[in-house]
């Protein structure tokens, strides 16, 4: 089957009409009496949350993620013969984890 020629020039002049008509439309808008539209507000930012200060401490947890014991975080040492101790007298692992808490003043 064969392909129809394309006239390009006539093309060009099509999409030239075109643009000079969406020109003349523009400039008709422009010099028309209506007020222009407002400018769209945009929203404020989220303020961050406050910054609440934290505290260390050494949780022993048992296999079921409850919290057993508390410790300072420099008494490292103490927690792990904690767990050490629930989990040779329990039969079930026990371990130390870090734990931070909100300070409350």
């Amino acid at each position: 089957m064969a392909r129809k020629i394309l006239n390009r020039r006539e093309l060009r002049e099509e999409s030239d009409a075109a643009e000079r008509l969406a020109e003349f439309e523009e400039q008709e808008d422009e010099s028309s009496d209506q007020p222009a539209k407002k400018a769209v507000k945009r929203k404020a930012r989220a303020k961050a949350g406050k910054q609440v200060a934290k505290k260390a401490y050494w949780g022993v947890f048992s296999q079921s993620l409850t919290q057993v014991a508390q410790f300072e975080y420099s008494e490292r040492e103490e927690a792990d013969k904690r767990a050490k101790e629930l989990t040779e007298s329990k039969k079930t692992p026990h371990f130390v984890q870090l734990v931070k808490k909100p300070i409350e003043e």
